[in-house]
């Protein structure tokens, strides 16, 4: 993990009612099961429109729980935008990947986006397992579902949040864009000076945050888009951490701004 200003800390005080290489192939830390045998195992999953809960073992034959969201359109010739959307801190519940009605469906409904939700356990979404997870899961999606690659999106809420900075400074090769919500991430170098994130970010935070206060972020986009980075930060007002749910106008902006600014 790089240097960060901010620590980021698992939201041990928080529970939300939803429990909130740059090859094609990437590489991973253990053998037992190839890449190609993940191939093969997500593109046999019959995806149909809506909610698709499902699984596939990892490299070290653990399960990896995730949903996908299929809009219900015609897919012919109209490859969709990806968003990999990360959930916050969920003590390890096992069905924390599927509150995607809450922000996630209808903030980029107006995208008719495909959603990947995937289960990150109780660790936070830096973690060595979940960085294989997430990323093996993004070039899946793109090798085997309806995806244009030069439209996918990290984005999640709080712990979430973190990861979609975290994704968003270190595999721009994957990511056009990301969308921090309700996050505590900082990136510096060992003499204070901040790094700049490759990948555009539209970032929102809630004006009455009490678990990761408003000034932080404030400070954080402001020295990181001094030193470079293309980041806007959205003030959601008068909202806290605990509403997850009501920040889906923001992303709504945020899908215009998507669409107008980066694509």
């Amino acid at each position: 993990m790089k240097p960060i200003k901010s620590v980021m800390v698992c939201l041990l005080t928080l529970t939300l009612f939803f429990n909130c290489s740059k090859d094609d192939e990437p590489s991973t830390s253990t053998t037992q099961r190839t890449f190609a045998q993940l191939k093969e195992d997500f593109s046999n999953i019959n995806f149909t429109t809506g909610n698709n809960d499902v699984s596939i073992l990892g490299f070290d034959n653990s399960q990896w729980n995730f949903r996908v969201v299929m809009p219900d359109i015609d897919f012919t010739n109209n490859n969709r935008p990806l968003i990999m959307t990360l959930h916050g801190y969920s003590a390890g519940a096992a069905n924390a990947h599927q509150f995607t009605d809450c922000y996630a469906e209808p903030g980029f409904q107006s995208l008719d986006a495909i959603i990947i939700s995937p289960n990150g356990g109780s660790s936070q979404w830096f973690s060595g397992e979940n960085q294989e997870m997430v990323l093996n899961l993004t070039v899946l999606a793109k090798l085997y579902l309806p995806v244009d690659p030069n439209k996918v999106v990290v984005n999640g809420y709080s712990d979430g949040g973190n990861g979609a900075w975290f994704y968003s400074e270190n595999n721009p090769e994957l990511y056009s864009a990301g969308i921090p919500m309700a996050s505590a991430y900082g990136s510096y170098f060992p003499n204070g000076q901040a790094k700049i994130i490759q990948t555009p970010t539209y970032v929102i935070h809630g004006e009455n945050d009490e678990l990761f206060p408003l000034q932080d972020t404030q400070d954080w986009v402001e020295a990181t888009s001094t030193a470079g980075s293309n980041s806007t930060l959205v003030v959601a007002t008068g909202l806290t951490h605990t509403q997850p749910c009501d920040y889906t106008s923001y992303l709504e902006d945020a899908a215009t701004w998507l669409v107008n600014d980066i694509w």
